[in-house]
């Protein structure tokens, strides 16, 4: 049988699972700061983040980037942060609110049909949330209207599979459970954007220059490997959105299976999972 990519359902089906992972990804936020806090200090850096910038957050989630950004930028400056799903816009306004901070807005918008004003922002910045954009050259070219003359851009996305292997265990064993066949080149994914030089690639064809990477070597430390079980298992959306054509049994023989080969990261010292980020930047 021949899967057909169907790239609205796939948005629906991502939007709703954000929907019903919102409340976890909040939760787990100080885990997820720790672990991407390298590379979102770099994400920033390379956006030219700085007082008085105008940010635009593309797929902003909880918006721990977007504090770190809304912090960066003072009063004088602004961060705009949208998200397809609405649920995880509000625990990124409340975590604003609570860290003092009155220069953040949120905004539901859809990242392939940026509905802002053309020029209006100083940086556009994306944390792990380009891989799973269907149509990555039509989101970047709105990122690109989006840019002032001299703005930057700048993303986070995983490197390849091999590098990720927290993310990546997972990912093998669901497909190999649930006989889905590996993503095609152009479609959305964990490691979509992941082979050397393809972010930067995407960055040139949508017209910005000054086009640059860096690998971050970023291993997410938990104390125990069922802590990562449980982190995925509750936050993950891309792992629920394949396990859905599974049964419930089948589900947890497959989260049964993930834990056994996850435990090979766990150590004296707690758990490892190997993870690679990259984070790229251009100039419009």
């Amino acid at each position: 049988m021949t899967l057909t990519f169907d790239p609205v359902r796939y948005k629906d089906t991502t939007r709703a699972q954000w929907e019903d992972a919102a409340a976890a990804w909040h939760a787990w936020g100080p885990t997820l700061e720790e672990w991407l806090g390298e590379a979102t200090t770099l994400l920033l850096d390379a956006a030219g983040v700085t007082t008085g910038s105008r940010v635009l957050d593309v797929a902003a989630g909880a918006g721990g980037q977007s504090i770190a950004a809304a912090q960066r930028v003072g009063d004088a400056g602004a961060v705009l942060a949208t998200d397809i799903s609405p649920a995880i816009l509000d625990y990124a306004a409340a975590a604003a609110t609570a860290a003092g901070l009155t220069n953040v807005r949120t905004r539901e918008l859809d990242g392939e049909r940026l509905d802002v004003d053309a020029a209006a922002f100083d940086a556009v910045i994306s944390r792990l949330g380009l891989i799973y954009f269907p149509d990555q050259p039509g989101a970047l070219a709105g990122q690109y209207r989006a840019l002032r003359p001299g703005g930057r851009i700048s993303a986070i996305v995983y490197s390849t599979a091999d590098r990720n292997g927290f993310f990546s265990v997972p990912v093998s064993i669901i497909r190999r459970r649930a006989q889905l066949p590996p993503p095609a080149p152009g479609q959305p994914g964990p490691f979509s954007l992941g082979g050397h030089g393809v972010l930067e690639d995407a960055f040139r064809q949508a017209g910005f220059r000054d086009v640059g990477s860096q690998a971050i070597p970023a291993p997410l430390r938990l104390p125990r490997a069922a802590d990562c079980v449980r982190f995925e298992r509750e936050s993950f959306g891309a792992l629920h959105q394949m396990l859905a054509g599974l049964t419930p049994e089948e589900q947890e023989a497959a989260w049964q299976e993930i834990s056994t080969e996850l435990a090979r990261f766990e150590g004296a010292d707690g758990f490892e999972g190997p993870c690679e980020l990259i984070v790229g930047w251009g100039v419009k």
